[in-house]
């Protein structure tokens, strides 16, 4: 077991994800999350509500990719600038190409239970052991809280954090009330825009080409594990487990 360290940083990680659902027609799926130190959570919120009313927005307005279009493509922009000239905000996607590759009667489990196994992929690598984390999960149906009680319980395992002394929490909240949620939403919206066969509205697509130009990746491929600002990983069944 690790020596616990007090002198460590707390850290914040706000986690969403697109096409996720098995039967949705969709190919791509893709889990992100952005992460950034505890202590500037609210000013960053703030920051991202200012950035809303310079382009005439109410504060309360949700980010979402689904609302891209040309009228908010400066707006869009904006956002994507703001996360990349900031040092202390980060973020880690995992990429799964083709959802219909899946096979989880072989391996003794249901689509669900595979998701939040791709959550534990997305973030194991996140966690050092003197700094603590509290991690939030945009809430997706009424069997959430479950779920994300067994989530935290296998991260503190793989971590030997037993007494939850490095992963303090594992919550659901509602992504309309938590900004850095809704900036995930983007930043995956992008990833996923770059990966699907299909080409990007043209609003998208500058949206797309503006973070493959600002992270320096093309955001299909998978990243070196150390990449700290765009932290990607191509997922693939063939690579380890199916679940």
């Amino acid at each position: 077991m690790h020596a616990r360290q007090s002198n460590g940083s707390f850290f914040n990680i706000y986690c969403d994800e697109s096409c996720h659902l098995e039967n949705d027609q969709q190919k791509v799926m893709i889990l992100g999350a952005v992460w950034n130190p505890g202590e500037r959570s609210r000013e960053i919120a703030r920051r991202i509500k200012e950035i809303k009313k310079k382009h005439g927005f109410n504060p309360n307005f949700e980010i979402k990719w689904t609302k891209v279009s040309p009228a908010k493509l400066n707006f869009y922009l904006d956002l994507l600038d703001f996360f990349f000239d900031r040092d202390d905000l980060h973020f880690r996607a995992v990429i799964i190409p083709d959802k219909s590759k899946l096979c989880h009667t072989s391996f003794n489990h249901d689509h669900d239970t595979w998701y939040y196994k791709m959550y534990f992929e997305m973030l194991k690598i996140l966690f050092t052991p003197k700094d603590r984390y509290r991690i939030y999960l945009d809430i997706k149906d009424t069997r959430s809280g479950k779920k994300t009680d067994k989530l935290h319980e296998v991260l503190c395992n793989n971590c030997y954090d037993y007494n939850r002394d490095i992963i303090e929490k594992v919550q659901t909240v509602r992504s309309h009330q938590v900004e850095q949620v809704q900036l995930a939403d983007l930043l995956i919206g992008c990833v996923l825009g770059a990966n699907r066969d299909v080409q990007a509205s043209p609003a998208k697509q500058a949206l797309i080409t503006r973070m493959r130009e600002r992270s320096g990746y093309c955001l299909t491929k998978t990243t070196l594990m150390r990449e700290r600002k765009v932290n990607l990983l191509c997922w693939q069944a063939s690579e380890g487990f199916n679940g």
